[in-house]
């Protein structure tokens, strides 16, 4: 099974920037569809956004849109995801997945917090 580890969140205030990273090991990231997740305690998690693997087409949920963007690293096998203007509405436990579509179980990873306060 495909393991990730994401990295880059942090605190920042509104309207500020962080940039998530997705990476794995023991496979390459180039070859799957690779989505991003968030996750507030209490609530289901939901899609942010996803770049497919057939031809790299980006997809954002209405939230985010305009203000993130998802990217591939094949260098680094990675795939990150620029967020800028963030909104305290962005706060949440962000998570990558093999797919653009994920289940609970699919986020496995230690995920990484961002935290959008003043």
């Amino acid at each position: 099974q495909l393991e990730f580890v994401e990295s880059g969140g942090g605190l920042v205030q509104p309207g500020g920037s962080l940039r998530l990273s997705c990476t794995g090991s023991g496979f390459t990231l180039a070859y799957y569809s690779i989505g991003w997740f968030r996750r507030v305690p209490g609530k289901d998690h939901e899609p942010v956004s996803c770049i497919r693997s057939t031809d790299d087409k980006e997809y954002y949920e209405d939230p985010v849109k305009g203000r993130f963007k998802i990217s591939r690293d094949n260098a680094n096998n990675a795939v990150n995801l620029q967020m800028n203007d963030l909104k305290p509405e962005d706060t949440a436990k962000y998570y990558c997945a093999a797919d653009c579509q994920a289940s609970p179980y699919d986020l496995r990873g230690p995920g990484t917090q961002v935290t959008v306060s003043s």
